[in-house]
């Protein structure tokens, strides 16, 4: 950057911040606060029963599948927890726009498990 010149870009969980000369700068802020991941998860279990009802009989089997070893929690065998997510978001990113809220729980629970 040159002289005066500022930079900023806000969304809900970031902050970008650039001034000055030569200037580059990152802040990182969670705005959201803590959350209770068993609230998160239960969410994401209603964005996903929401989007069953928009989906083809295909889409819908692997939500149930993925839904089913979501519901297990701590009890699901290793890894699955994490494969249902997967499977879940991949359903929600070919839907389009009807996944979006689904997509995004799965980002939150995700971030969530990441500590």
């Amino acid at each position: 950057m040159s002289g005066g010149d500022e930079f900023h870009i806000t969304n809900m969980r970031d902050f970008y911040n650039a001034s000055g000369e030569g200037a580059v700068g990152r802040s990182d802020h969670n705005q959201q606060g803590a959350q209770d991941p068993q609230a998160v998860i239960e969410a994401m279990v209603r964005a996903i029963e929401a989007l069953r009802g928009q989906v083809s009989a295909e889409d819908r089997v692997v939500l149930d599948e993925s839904l089913a070893t979501i519901r297990q929690g701590d009890g699901a065998p290793p890894g699955a927890f994490r494969r249902a997510l997967g499977a879940v978001s991949g359903v929600a990113a070919l839907v389009g726009e009807i996944g979006a809220p689904v997509a995004e729980a799965v980002r939150r629970v995700l971030a969530l498990l990441a500590g």
